[in-house]
Order: C-alpha cells, then sequence, then structure tokens
C-alpha cells in the first residue's frame, strides 16, 4: 500500500431509533436527546440524534478491518454533523502519507450528502 490508497468502504445499514436505544443501554449514554424524541424536539433538534460515539464506533469498525494485524499509533476524530434514524453511514478512507515506519491515513463516515465524523490515524507497518 502507498500513499492515495483507499481502502473498501465500509457500508452500514439505516440507523434506526431502536438501535440508538440499543445504543444508550450499551454505552451508558442515556441523554434523551438520544432516545427520547420530544426531549429532543424541545431541545430544539427537530427529534432523536444518534450518539456521536456511535459514528466514531462505525470508523473503528472499519479500521479494523483494513489493518486486522497492525497496531495503531493515533486516533482521532472530529465530529462533523448530527445523525438521524432512517440515515445509511458510510465509511471510506484512504493513506495520506507514509514513511518508512508508518501510514498516516484519513477516515470519514458520510451519508449520502454530508460527512457526520472525519478521522485521522496513524498504523505502524510491519
Amino acid at each position: 500500500m502507498n500513499k492515495g490508497h483507499e481502502f473498501p468502504v465500509l457500508e452500514k445499514e439505516e440507523i434506526t431509533h431502536t438501535q440508538l436505544v440499543r445504543y444508550a443501554g450499551a454505552s451508558g449514554d442515556f441523554n434523551p436527546i438520544h432516545t427520547v424524541v420530544p426531549a429532543a424536539e424541545k431541545a430544539g433538534l427537530g427529534g432523536v440524534i444518534a450518539h456521536g460515539m456511535l459514528l466514531m464506533g462505525f470508523v473503528g469498525q472499519a479500521i479494523g478491518t483494513w489493518f486486522p494485524d497492525q497496531e495503531m499509533t493515533e486516533f482521532s476524530v472530529r465530529f462533523k454533523a448530527m445523525t438521524r434514524p432512517g440515515e445509511q453511514i458510510t465509511v471510506t478512507g484512504q493513506i495520506v502519507d507514509e514513511n518508512d515506519e508508518e501510514w498516516s491515513c484519513t477516515a470519514y463516515a458520510k451519508n449520502q450528502d454530508e460527512v457526520k465524523v472525519s478521522a485521522e490515524f496513524k498504523v505502524k507497518k510491519r
């Protein structure tokens, strides 16, 4: 693999309200903006929104498929936009730089219109 190499796209199923409730239970993040429609509407969100960490987990899942035998040395994300039930998320990524020891990469979790999470990560070469 070299600079510019694009990784296989990870396509997730449509996000559901049930998935958000289950994620709240698994993560311990019971903020009602993620699970209770009237609370999210009262907060001015127009309905529930997905946990940012859920989308970050999608990125992590993709990285795990791209580098199953590698060692990640850095990982950072920026949350860019809210995600709602009914959206389908895909994760893309590529190598943006390399040296003798590691690859510097980017990844993006996005729907068909906008980036939801951008990530930068480095992986040791073996």
